[in-house]
């Protein structure tokens, strides 16, 4: 018997309402996503790439159908319960890296553990440890100001990955980064993906970021419409 995908779709279907015009952003995606298993999500603009991973992320609720998450419904979840959840078991990793400006590399990537009450000492060596682990141990007392563009998306993989989540969700990671950056932080994902076998959704519009994933998924008008292996 196959084991239990750790993100499985059920027609899950997400509409917005602005009123005037109906956007059906998801039209029924089915989907199942094994343990361990890096996914790329491809599409032009506007064809629900991001909001599939809100949606099965829990940062955003489904219209209708549903999401597990590890065989849990999300729509069972009230949101302060898939806060925690997200806390505990998910990294989220950004184009835009959204790291805290005042605070030192180190300081960004412990800042999870002690939202989680984690003992400061120990937040502070597995901030560390992570921070070899991205190739920035120099790096530690840096203000984000102070790095270049890749070594802020490195330290926010460290922060994603700190709380040893289960899956890590990453929107367009490589969006704001040279071809030689992005094939860098590219290297990074998939050495950490093999290492620490996470589970690995990404999504992106560049065929060569995608081509380094197991699978690769195109959406067009809400749909997923094709299934291809990657690397």
């Amino acid at each position: 018997m196959a084991a239990e995908p750790i993100i499985r779709g059920v027609d899950a279907h997400k509409v917005y309402n602005s009123g005037v015009v109906k956007v059906h952003a998801l039209r029924g995606v089915n989907l199942a996503i094994p343990r361990g298993e890096m996914v790329a999500i491809m599409g032009p603009s506007g064809c629900g790439k991001t909001t599939l991973l809100n949606c099965f992320s829990g940062l955003d609720d489904l219209t209708s159908g549903d999401v597990l998450i590890e065989g849990v419904s999300l729509a069972s979840m009230d949101d302060n319960a898939k806060s925690r959840y997200r806390s505990r078991r998910m990294g989220f990793v950004f184009q835009t890296y959204n790291l805290l400006p005042v605070l030192t590399a180190v300081e960004n990537v412990e800042l999870p553990l002690l939202v989680a009450k984690a003992p400061a000492k120990e937040a502070r060596r597995k901030a560390l440890a992570l921070m070899t682990a991205v190739e920035l141990d120099g790096w530690a007392d840096h203000k984000p100001a102070q790095l270049s563009a890749g070594q802020q998306q490195r330290v926010a993989i460290a922060r994603a990955l700190v709380n040893d989540p289960a899956i890590v969700w990453a929107d367009e990671p490589t969006g704001n980064l040279d071809s030689e950056t992005s094939a860098q932080i590219m290297d990074l994902l998939v050495q950490l993906n093999r290492e620490q076998e996470q589970t690995l959704v990404l999504v992106t519009h560049d065929a060569v970021v995608s081509s380094r994933a197991h699978r690769i998924l195109r959406m067009r008008n809400g749909e997923i419409v094709e299934e291809t292996r990657g690397g």
